[in-house]
């Protein structure tokens, strides 16, 4: 067993090993520790490690190290990490200095959401039938593929993980993991708030072994300060479990099966560092931190985005910076806008964020055929720090959240929007509030289905459409759900059967010949969406003007339009992209684009002519153009 050495005695062993004070054919001696000639290359390694890591973001570390556990235990933990990072190795990207970020995100950058097995054919693993769809299907459309939790889970869609360094055999194996991430900018999920109870973690802890005794939080029921604690679900806070000192009350936010992990603990974040390192090593280019604002518990507060949350966050980039600084930290906090934002930092926190208003702003928008809200906020959304951008998207796995709408439009057009969703089959979820009542937390509907023109079904798919020109227009990276891509409504069905949620109406898996019927349907709905969709793709993914960090002007309009000017970062490249809200068709002034282009346009993007005609300055109901 190799022994632990501090930093400080491996680099003074090394030392003495330069100078040739330890004959080669002799053991190793420091202090009283004894290994053996074959750990020196270990030794050597180590060395080399922390030479390449940059003081001042090793202090960095070891001072958020102090803030999180104490300055009684940095100087541990710190050696700590010296060699987690060492197992990993620094890896500096040419041009780069060691400690900075690689971020090269560019406007070809979309990403796919999809489980692992949202396509299922007969005699393959999903996930390779997952790579085989993309290959055929959206090569040139994509460049990046989130799967959603493929480790064991026992609920939650994956979200209640029971082995994070295992794949879920039923979807396939690591290696079809990393095929996909070999082609693609493979993103994955870090679901570090809590585990299955049916995890070795839980279950050790149950049998009270150390260091697993210490992973979980308890606390007494009936405590004053617990009702004030943010709550993103109806159900009790604390879950009871037996164990061999008496029955517990565990701390389980988002379900009883879903317990939540104590990040007091240090051997907790070493765990997860070492989890999140390892999907480093098997390709991982984008990490989605997941329920990330609800991680870090304290008495007599509310319990979300605390500093220490924010700091373990830093901490994670700061790792990366030093092993692998190409790699992208995606907060999901489905919260108020401006909450949401703080996990930027100062441009020393997630790279990315979730743009949560923007679903059910457009939704809303679209519905009330008014985009007043979604301009005003859209407007004000300002300057992000150097090497930051939203993650874009309309739909995914869950809902759509309505916590973000929080002073961005009044509680009644809140409500009337939920209204509209219910009249087109969607669900609602709530939260627990401090007074003991609910509040509604998203709506459970697929975004083609929330849009959906009750009684003409093929203006609902040109609505549809709109939705996501708007998303694909604006500044920063877009996200699509799978079931976006081919225009998917509710699976009424999911949520009915045995053992279902809400959630499970936007999450119904395919077979690989219904997909195939869908998409080469000519006549059908699902077809036109996805041929639509994947040329609005190319188009955005050959214009430098749709970088993620290009310029974005929202141009004031009256309410049934809405415009965005985007500018390439040279300057060279400017589209202004208008969208039609409402129903009636509506002409557009040459002169007025005109004036906001700096020049008469010569093109719409969003069609295959070259020339405009009198087509382009009218549009139809919930049509949109890219002119350049």
């Amino acid at each position: 067993m190799v022994p632990t050495l501090r930093a400080s005695e491996i680099e003074a062993c090394w030392h003495r090993i330069v100078r040739c004070e330890i004959a080669s054919a002799e053991p190793c001696k420091t202090r009283t520790l004894i290994f053996p000639i074959g750990v020196w290359r270990e030794i050597c390694f180590l060395v080399l490690t922390m030479k390449l890591i940059r003081r001042t973001t090793f202090s960095r570390m070891k001072l958020r190290l102090a803030r999180l556990y104490g300055p009684e235990m940095a100087e541990e933990l710190a050696d700590r990490l010296y060699m987690l990072i060492g197992r990993y190795g620094v890896q500096p990207r040419d041009g780069y200095e060691m400690g900075a970020d690689a971020i090269n995100w560019t406007e070809q950058d979309v990403v796919l959401i999809t489980y692992g097995d949202m396509i299922r054919r007969k005699g393959e693993k999903p996930l390779a039938t997952l790579k085989n769809f993309c290959d055929r299907r959206l090569r040139d459309a994509i460049n990046g593929v989130h799967i959603l939790p493929f480790s064991p889970s026992s609920s939650d869609g994956g979200f209640s993980v029971i082995d994070y360094r295992e794949v879920e055999p039923a979807l396939g194996g690591w290696n079809e993991v990393q095929r996909i991430g070999r082609d693609y900018k493979l993103m994955v999920d870090l679901v570090l708030n809590h585990c299955s109870r049916e995890s070795e973690w839980f279950q050790n802890y149950v049998r009270g072994i150390a260091p697993y005794d210490r992973y979980f939080i308890e606390e007494e029921p009936g405590q004053e300060w617990l009702k004030d604690v943010t709550r993103p679900r109806p159900h009790d806070l604390l879950s009871p479990t037996e164990t061999p000192e008496g029955l517990k009350h565990i701390w389980t936010t988002f379900s009883a099966d879903q317990v939540d992990v104590n990040w007091e603990s240090p051997d907790v974040l070493f765990d997860f560092l070492d989890i999140l390192l390892d999907y480093v090593a098997r390709g991982a280019k984008i990490v989605r931190l997941d329920a990330v604002a609800f991680l870090w518990k304290k008495k007599d507060t509310n319990c979300i985005h605390l500093p220490e949350t924010h700091e373990v966050i830093k901490l994670f980039r700061d790792v990366l910076r030093t092993v692998a600084p190409h790699v992208i930290l995606l907060t999901e906090t489905n919260v108020p806008h401006e909450e949401n934002i703080s996990y930027f930092g100062e441009g020393d926190e997630a790279q990315m964020v979730y743009q949560f208003a923007l679903p059910p702003l457009l939704l809303h928008a679209l519905l009330k055929g008014d985009s007043q809200y979604l301009q005003k906020w859209a407007s004000g959304l300002g300057d992000l720090p150097e090497g930051c951008s939203y993650f874009n998207f309309t739909a995914s796995h869950d809902g759509v959240g309505v916590r973000p709408l929080s002073g961005l439009i009044p509680e009644s057009e809140r409500d009337w929007m939920i209204e509209r969703v219910k009249e087109r089959d969607g669900l609602v979820s709530y939260r627990a509030m401090p007074d003991g009542s609910q509040s509604p937390y998203e709506m459970n509907v697929t975004y083609r289905s929330a849009l959906e023109v009750i009684g003409n079904p093929e203006l609902g798919a040109r609505r549809f459409i709109c939705s996501q020109a708007v998303m694909l227009a604006m500044a920063g990276i877009p996200g699509i759900y799978f079931h976006s891509i081919v225009g998917e409504h509710n699976w009424t069905e999911g949520p009915q059967r045995e053992g279902g949620e809400r959630r499970d109406i936007n999450r119904r898996r395919l077979s690989w010949r219904e997909v195939e019927e869908l998409l080469d349907d000519p006549e059908g709905e699902s077809g036109w969406i996805a041929n639509v969709y994947a040329s609005m793709l190319r188009v955005r993914r050959s214009c430098s003007a749709f970088h993620p960090d290009a310029g974005q002007d929202i141009i004031p309009t009256a309410g049934n339009l809405f415009a965005i000017l985007r500018t390439s970062l040279d300057s060279e490249r400017k589209v202004l992209c208008v969208f039609n809200f409402a129903e009636a068709e509506e002409p557009l002034d040459q002169a007025w684009v005109t004036e906001i282009l700096g020049h008469e346009p010569t093109r719409n993007l969003l069609r295959r002519k070259r020339k405009l005609d009198s087509t382009d300055w009218n549009l139809g109901g919930y049509e949109c153009v890219w002119f350049e």
